[in-house]
């Protein structure tokens, strides 16, 4: 690998921070309030289902471009997926109302956890002097949950793929991102959870690129991994 790296892009969730419990939990805790008949095998249900669901969804890319209209657009992209999943696993009187509800509580940063070590990693990439950026296919709902959890003045941008037109592996989001830092692809790190959208992704793009596996359970030919955002900075000296 060649150049000096002046710019650490991040995915957000499943990097940074992640689910407080877990979608499925979430769901079901939610939905039994709004009538929805609880089983024994609704948690596993409901999880198999989000995840075919999420997995068979379009990219979520949208024609709006006013900010009204992009937030709607990301509202209604949620409710076909959430509603996949209770098509799947058994429609109940106040689904509507139940979906108004959820999709509030994701926007809420107590639904959300950081990592333990997130904030001392990033404060040390900041005293490094690098420029640190999210490129994530969250929705615009991010902007409260890292203002929340305390993260929000850690980063320089924040590339989202319904603001950028593009989503993640798609190059046109990191190009996007990379164009609000005025660096080349190799002037750049992306660290993300993902081998498609975060690996491959940026690789196809031309930055170096990071596997966040917490689980050492997955494998990315031809990139770093690492197990926490720790390893970053010995990663960054290896890179240079």
């Amino acid at each position: 690998m060649s150049g000096s790296i002046r710019v650490v892009f991040f995915d957000a969730a499943d990097t940074l921070f992640h689910v407080n419990g877990s979608v499925a939990e979430i769901y079901l805790e939610e939905a039994v309030r709004f009538g929805f008949p609880k089983t024994p095998e609704s948690l596993a249900s409901i999880r198999q289902a989000f995840s075919r669901a999420f997995r068979e969804a379009p990219p979520p890319v949208f024609a709006a471009t006013e900010p009204a209209q992009i937030k709607q657009s990301e509202r209604l992209w949620w409710f076909d997926i959430v509603h996949n999943v209770f098509y799947r696993v058994g429609m109940f009187e106040r689904f509507d109302d139940f979906f108004d509800r959820v999709f509030q509580v994701f926007e809420d940063p107590q639904s959300w956890r950081l990592y333990p070590e997130t904030a001392e990693a990033l404060a040390r990439l900041k005293h490094r002097g690098l420029e640190l950026g999210i490129i994530s296919n969250f929705d615009s709902r991010l902007f409260t949950v890292m203002r929340g959890l305390g993260i929000a003045d850690s980063f320089d941008t924040v590339t989202i793929s319904s603001l950028a037109q593009a989503a993640k592996p798609a190059p046109k989001i990191f190009q996007v991102a990379l164009e609000k830092h005025a660096v080349d692809p190799d002037e750049a790190l992306h660290v993300g959870d993902s081998v498609r959208d975060d690996v491959e992704g940026a690789t196809k793009a031309g930055l170096h690129a990071a596997l966040l596996d917490r689980k050492g359970l997955q494998r990315a030919s031809g990139a770093a991994v690492i197990r926490t955002l720790d390893e970053l900075l010995p990663l960054l000296d290896r890179l240079e």
